[in-house]
């Protein structure tokens, strides 16, 4: 983190006290002009109140199911009446501001730090995080640069960004001002806001349309390495073969994707993966990664984020829906949440011929092994309820794992006693034409609604597996679709042995160097190389210790038989190898076709 001291605060964009007056919503600016010691200015203009008013930044935020407490990172509140003239404000012990004299409150300054340049982020997602990055970046997740009163969670806001020129906002809110120095957002409610982020960012921006919903890409990479063109194609593929799998079940207008891609070499998100909104994600990777690991990781992260059009954000309970920022009341049904939202992103790859049968039932095969490293007895949906709390908290990785699982289940229970007529995407479809974004249902009434549109034996299911505490015999619900265990081959890292390198770095240099004195993988001796060999570059790619990540992860694309170019240094003399890739095949346990007469019922799961 840096260290910084404050030596004087930043100039605070006025609002005209006698417009605020006369208007309902809270008016909030962002100063984007003026950064003083890496941190941002803002002000908080609030329409009358009756009492002593308190502001508040979330602990908790939809979504990430972690005590995060954005108000660590706000400094110097004050409050003034409609005269400028300074009030009261005292500093609570949760990190919140109150201001006894409220009937005279006209407006509320503060400064905000971002978490991205602070080692270890205290603990933030980065999907959730921010930044500021003066003139360059600014990751503004809403949450952490705008509070509520109490008690005025649904008053409307209005938000004005002030900006360089030079940056460009994206986000799903629209813009309601011309200039391209300051944009101006309306929200109904709190929720509104926070479920809205932007990145400023020089522009880099894609936008196509799918089935009548644009789609924007932004991207920020620091060094230029990735542009947003350099992914559109596949994220467009993506997009197409999700909104053919959901049909009508998604009815977004906008959906967009924010990708900051950190520059691990400094101080910078650590924390990758994404976070679900209502029309958009944001999404943190590493720059150095490469591009075709970046395609694969963007297609199964942004799905699962955009099938959260799905659930919770179109079905919710009211845990959801009335989100309580400092103590929430969590949900049960984390199950659906998560666990069928990251079933779906697997699910409509097979479905729509992006990945194969044999690469599904890997991936659920994964899955199973995953979720053998957790409490295989504790129940989903006490885990649920009290996730953000221990020895729960530490199960939560578990709804991407069993979650999903339990989701594969219940799609094989409905499709064998439909006769492959139906599946948890129609039960999905009628749950959302049943409540939508707009009604929530009590957290106890969705298992009888589910078992009234399907079958008893969905109950039974529930009752024993989601609610109860026995484990779930996976083999079983495999075999009524034709599934059983059986060995397969798939190929080794070239320079990996299990979690043993081929491979180190040269002492006192960056050099990649083949180890000495150990069995090397068939690939080095296919190309006759030794221990000692330097390697320089692969197939015309530069290595070293900078980017030797790069270098692993793409030679998990490369296939038996793939020509190959390797320039090495062999005692300090330059040379040129060339020959073909030979991997090694490893035997893992996996899952396949067993049981031919189920051939019928299970491209009904997998394909219709």
């Amino acid at each position: 983190m840096k260290k910084l001291i404050l030596a004087a605060l930043v100039a605070m964009a006025s609002l005209n006290a006698s417009a605020q007056a006369k208007s309902s919503a809270i008016r909030v600016s962002i100063d984007l002009n003026n950064v003083a010691d890496d941190k941002v200015a803002v002000t908080m203009a609030v329409p009358a109140l009756s009492g002593a008013a308190t502001l508040h930044f979330p602990n908790i935020i939809p979504g990430t199911y972690s005590k995060d407490d954005y108000g660590r990172f706000i400094e110097g509140v004050k409050a003034f009446d409609s005269k400028d003239k300074p009030l009261a404000v005292t500093e609570n012990a949760n990190h919140s501001w109150t201001v006894a004299d409220g009937k005279k409150l006209a407006k509320i300054t503060y400064l905000v730090n971002d978490s991205y340049d602070i080692t270890g982020e205290k603990g933030v997602f980065s999907p959730a995080g921010t930044n500021i990055l003066d003139e360059k970046n600014f990751m503004l997740n809403l949450h952490a640069f705008v509070g509520y009163i109490n008690d005025m969670m649904a008053t409307p806001y209005e938000l004005t960004v002030l900006h360089p020129a030079t940056l460009s906002g994206a986000t799903s809110l629209i813009d309601k001002d011309a200039s391209d120095t300051k944009d101006i957002f309306e929200a109904e409610r709190y929720f509104d806001i926070t479920d809205n982020p932007i990145m400023y960012t020089k522009p880099d921006q894609t936008s196509f349309t799918v089935a009548g919903m644009e789609v924007i890409l932004s991207v920020y990479s620091p060094n230029g390495t990735i542009t947003a063109a350099m992914l559109t194609p596949e994220i467009e593929k993506m997009v197409k073969a999700q909104k053919a799998f959901l049909g009508d079940i998604n009815k977004n207008k906008r959906y967009v994707i924010l990708l900051y891609l950190s520059d691990v070499m400094k101080t910078d998100a650590q924390g990758f993966g994404a976070l679900e909104h209502n029309t958009s994600t944001t999404v943190v990777f590493p720059e150095m990664m490469p591009k075709s690991e970046l395609d694969k990781m963007m297609v199964d992260v942004v799905s699962h984020e955009f099938f959260h059009t799905v659930t919770p954000l179109s079905v919710h309970s009211k845990e959801i829906h009335y989100f309580d920022y400092t103590t929430p009341k969590m949900s049960q049904h984390l199950w659906m949440y998560e666990g069928v939202t990251e079933y779906f992103a697997n699910l409509f790859q097979v479905n729509q011929g992006l990945i194969t049968e044999d690469e599904f039932y890997g991936r659920m095969a994964d899955k199973i092994r995953n979720a053998g490293s957790y409490d295989d007895k504790m129940s989903f949906t006490e885990m649920s309820r009290n996730v953000i709390n221990p020895p729960y908290k530490a199960q939560y990785n578990n709804v991407y794992e069993k979650g999903a699982l339990i989701a594969m289940c219940l799609d094989i229970i409905i499709r064998e006693k439909s006769g492959g007529e139906r599946g948890i995407l129609d039960l999905m479809r009628k749950l959302s034409n049943e409540y939508g974004s707009a009604k929530p249902f009590d957290d106890a009434e969705l298992f009888p609604k589910i078992v009234s549109l399907t079958y008893p034996e969905v109950g039974e299911f529930i009752n024993t597996y989601i609610v109860g505490t026995t484990p779930i015999p996976y083999n079983d619900f495999f075999a009524k679709m034709g599934i059983g265990k059986m060995k397969r081959q798939e190929p080794a890292n070239p320079f990996l042995k299990g979690q043993t390198p081929y491979i180190t770095i040269k002492p006192g240099t960056k050099d990649i160097v083949v180890l000495n004195g150990t069995k090397l993988s068939p690939f080095f001796y296919e190309l006759k190389m030794e221990g000692g060999d330097v390697i320089t570059a692969i197939n015309g790619t530069a290595y070293n210790l900078d980017n030797i990540y790069n270098m692993i992860m793409e030679s998990q694309n490369w296939k038996n038989g793939d020509d190959v170019t390797v320039d090495i240094k062999r005692d300090d003399k330059p040379m040129t190898v060339k020959g073909k890739v030979k991997l090694d095949m490893k035997e893992v346990e996996g899952f396949g076709v067993t049981d031919a007469t189920k051939d019928k019922l299970r491209e009904a799961w997998l394909k219709k």
